[in-house]
């Protein structure tokens, strides 16, 4: 897809609302650890991508996958949501993150401290599915130490 396609979607307040409230599914689904639920909200062919390492989890299953290994590292993670941004194209979040450093992870031996960091966060959404695509996570400030 040429992306001045996704400049070009036209805005409708119908579409900006069902938008917004699957990105309230998904979020809600996230807090409360529902990964069904949370994997209800994303097409099939999803693609999770940590974008400043270039790690991907696609599918269902890698979608599974990252947020297993993401709350299993992390049991106590926690978004304070600090801006948000909702279009035709999706979302767009930024969150500042904590949590304990319980479990390995991106090859990170646990540290057994409470961490925190950035995150911007942006969701493609789906015109024909009407879900999201997946996730691109940018993290600033993520203090990962001793690889495993």
């Amino acid at each position: 897809m040429d992306v001045r396609d996704l400049i070009r979607r036209e805005v409708s307040t119908a579409e900006h609302t069902e938008i917004r409230e699957l990105w309230k599914r998904h979020s809600i689904a996230e807090d409360e650890r529902d990964l069904p639920g949370l994997i209800s909200t994303l097409t099939a062919d999803c693609v999770y991508e940590l974008v400043q390492t270039g790690q991907r989890w696609e599918g269902h299953e890698g979608a599974a996958r990252f947020y297993g290994e993401l709350l299993t590292a992390f049991p106590d993670i926690h978004f304070d949501l600090t801006d948000i941004v909702i279009g035709p194209q999706g979302v767009c979040e930024e969150a500042d993150v904590s949590g304990t450093h319980e479990a390995d992870w991106l090859g990170f031996l646990p540290s057994r401290e409470r961490l925190s960091w950035k995150v911007v966060i942006f969701f493609p959404w789906d015109p024909e599915r009407r879900l999201f695509r997946g996730e691109k996570v940018y993290t600033a400030g993520l203090p990962l130490t001793g690889q495993g």
